[in-house]
C-alpha cells in the first residue's frame, strides 16, 4: 500500500523526467542521421542559428510558450518535438505504473528511448543509424546479463537472449523476401531485421514473436486497409515493429498466458 502510493506521488516527477529526456531524445533524432554532434553546438534554431533560452528550452511549454515558432526568425518548429517530448513522458510514467520500484523499470525506460529514437529516424529517413543499432543490442545485452545475473542463471538468459536475436534476424529476413517477392520491390529495408534481433535480445522469443505478429498487423492495418497504399510506395516498418515492443512490454505476458490458455488448455 505504502509503494503504491509512493509510485503514484513519484509520477509527475517521473513524467517531468521523461519529458526532458524526450527534450535530448529530439537532439539525437534530428543530429544523428545528419551525422552532427549531439553534445555541441547546444540547442539552436536551425534556421537563424538562434541558441535557444533556459524558458525555450523547456519541455513540452517552451513549444507551447514560443506557439511553434522560433522567437527570432518565425520560422516554424515542427509538432513533431512536442510529439516526443509528451510521449515521452507518458511512456516513462507508464513503465513506472507498470514495474514500480524494480530492476525493469530504469531498463526498459532505456529501450523505450531507444525505440522511439530508431522509429522517427526511419520515418524521416527510411533507415536506421549503424552506431544506434549497435548500442541498443549492446544495452540489451547487458541488461539480460544483470538479470541473468540476479536470477542465478546468466548462462542460460545470455543464452536465450542472443538465439533470440538471431530468431528475429531470421525472421523478419524470411519475411522481407516472400513479401518483396509477392510484390516485386523491396518489402522493407535491411535495417528492419536487425532491430527485430535487438527487439529479441531484450524481450526474449516468446515476445519477439508477439511482437512481429502486431507489427505486421498494423502495418497491414494501416498501409492496405487505409486504401492509400499504393503497392510501390515505401511505408516504414520500424514504427510498427517499436510500436508492436511497446505493446508487447506492457502486456505480452498477459496475452501469450491467455492465448496459450485459450489454445492450449492442458499444456
Amino acid at each position: 500500500m505504502q509503494e503504491s502510493l509512493l509510485v503514484w506521488l513519484s509520477l509527475p516527477f517521473i513524467f517531468i523526467c521523461g519529458a526532458s529526456i524526450g527534450s535530448f531524445l529530439n537532439v539525437v533524432i534530428y543530429r544523428i542521421p545528419a551525422d552532427l554532434s549531439i553534445v555541441y553546438p547546444p540547442s539552436h534554431c536551425p534556421n537563424c542559428l538562434h541558441r535557444l533560452g533556459i524558458r525555450e528550452n523547456i519541455p513540452i511549454l517552451g513549444w507551447l510558450i514560443l506557439k511553434g515558432r522560433c522567437k527570432c526568425c518565425g520560422s516554424r518548429i515542427a509538432i513533431r518535438y512536442l510529439l516526443v517530448e509528451f510521449l515521452s513522458g507518458l511512456l516513462f510514467s507508464l513503465i513506472f505504473l507498470k514495474f514500480a520500484f524494480s530492476l525493469l523499470t530504469p531498463f526498459y525506460w532505456v529501450f523505450l528511448c531507444w525505440l522511439i529514437v530508431l522509429a522517427v529516424i526511419d520515418l524521416d529517413t527510411f533507415s536506421f543509424p549503424d552506431i544506434l543499432l549497435k548500442s541498443a543490442l549492446l544495452a540489451g545485452i547487458c541488461f539480460q546479463l544483470l538479470l541473468g545475473w540476479q536470477d542465478g542463471q546468466l548462462a542460460h538468459t545470455v543464452f536465450v537472449a542472443l538465439a533470440s536475436g538471431w530468431l528475429g534476424l531470421f525472421l523478419l529476413d524470411i519475411i522481407r523476401l516472400i513479401a518483396s517477392f509477392a510484390l516485386q520491390v523491396e518489402a522493407m529495408g535491411d535495417g528492419d531485421p536487425k532491430l527485430t534481433a535487438i527487439i529479441g535480445v531484450w524481450l526474449g522469443w516468446e515476445r519477439l514473436l508477439l511482437c512481429i505478429f502486431l507489427a505486421c498487423v498494423l502495418g497491414a492495418f494501416i498501409g492496405i486497409g487505409s486504401g492509400k497504399m499504393t503497392r510501390r510506395q515505401q511505408i516504414p516498418f520500424g514504427p510498427f515493429l517499436a510500436i508492436g515492443a511497446l505493446l508487447t512490454v506492457f502486456w505480452g505476458n498477459e496475452i501469450i498466458f491467455r492465448y496459450v490458455k485459450l489454445f492450449f488448455p492442458y499444456y
